[in-house]
């Protein structure tokens, strides 16, 4: 059978008696305040890296807390590369606390000992910004694997940071790790996987936290670079077609957020951002040209990249979805 037919995800939809995806009532922003990073994860779906130039400007983040006044949004997810790398991150987040908007914060942790940014766990904490940390693994050996020698050492260190300003301590401060697979297969179930990563860190380190959010890597930019060059990348498509799982597809993030790029187009999902796929008919559209309440039951855009979302036990920003 021709690859493009089996890899087709709309057909995958139908054979699994599910609709067309649709939107369901809007109920986050995730915004990426820029790709700059103080890291360069081979996993990165965003290709983020210290020598990215790409950055959301102040009037950029002025039109999208205009949207918000208009249009109700009780909840934002900030993400880059590192948010906090953007210049005008904090007087964003600042703003959108004085609209008491619920943030989330994509953090990697070790952006914490950039300078500048030394103050980074007591100014989250008085905020109660809710904090997603990337952590993929507990082992130094495969943290330093995929996102850089000495990375393991120094988000310990950031943890510990968060630890003493009440993250994971206090329940008005949410510190979420992320664990992502080392190579091409699924994550493992994301329960017990996270009673290994508590029993770990706490007996090793001291360290606690909330909640671990388990994600598949999907096939998209510096990861699918990697597949390609390993000669993976149709294996994993493979292995993703063949553990599609209906159940999640309720659930998928694309169908309750808008995902808007450092210059404010919006896109379905980060990923589709990625990949330059605008929604609809593909025009480029920003945030400002659109209002929420017109968005529900639109279709969403797919492609091959959605069997990552959809394998196993589902994957989004917030972990498994089944």
């Amino acid at each position: 059978m021709d690859i493009k037919v089996r890899h087709n995800f709309t057909q995958t939809l139908r054979d699994h008696g599910c609709p067309p995806l649709r939107r369901a009532r809007l109920s986050e922003l995730q915004i990426n305040t820029g790709y700059l990073c103080n890291q360069a994860c081979e996993h990165c779906h965003v290709e983020a890296g210290p020598k990215r130039t790409e950055l959301m400007t102040w009037e950029t983040m002025q039109r999208i807390l205009e949207w918000i006044d208009d249009n109700h949004v009780e909840s934002v997810d900030i993400t880059g590369g590192a948010p906090e790398l953007n210049p005008c991150f904090r007087i964003f987040c600042d703003a959108l606390k004085s609209r008491n908007i619920a943030i989330t914060s994509r953090c990697n942790i070790t952006v914490q000992f950039e300078e500048g940014q030394e103050d980074l766990a007591s100014w989250y904490a008085e905020r109660k910004i809710r904090l997603v940390c990337s952590l993929p693994c507990y082992s130094r050996k495969n943290v330093d694997q995929q996102r850089g020698k000495g990375v393991f050492d120094k988000s310990i260190q950031g943890l510990l940071n968060f630890n003493q300003y009440g993250y994971g301590i206090d329940p008005e401060l949410t510190l979420d790790l992320v664990y992502n697979p080392v190579g091409p297969y699924l994550p493992p179930s994301q329960s017990s996987l996270e009673i290994d990563y508590k029993k770990a860190l706490s007996e090793d380190f001291g360290i606690v936290f909330n909640r671990l959010l388990a994600l598949t890597n999907l096939p998209v930019k510096r990861f699918r670079h990697f597949l390609e060059r390993t000669n993976q990348l149709e294996d994993y498509q493979q292995l993703l077609l063949e553990n599609f799982n209906p159940l999640t597809v309720e659930n998928l993030m694309c169908r309750h957020l808008i995902s808007v790029d450092w210059q404010g187009h919006v896109y379905d999902c980060d990923f589709n951002q990625m990949i330059g796929m605008h929604p609809g008919t593909g025009k480029p559209t920003k945030l400002w040209e659109l209002e929420a309440n017109g968005l529900t039951d639109n279709l969403i855009r797919v492609g091959e990249h959605c069997y990552g979302c959809t394998a196993g036990a589902g994957s989004s920003c917030g972990g498994t979805l089944d």
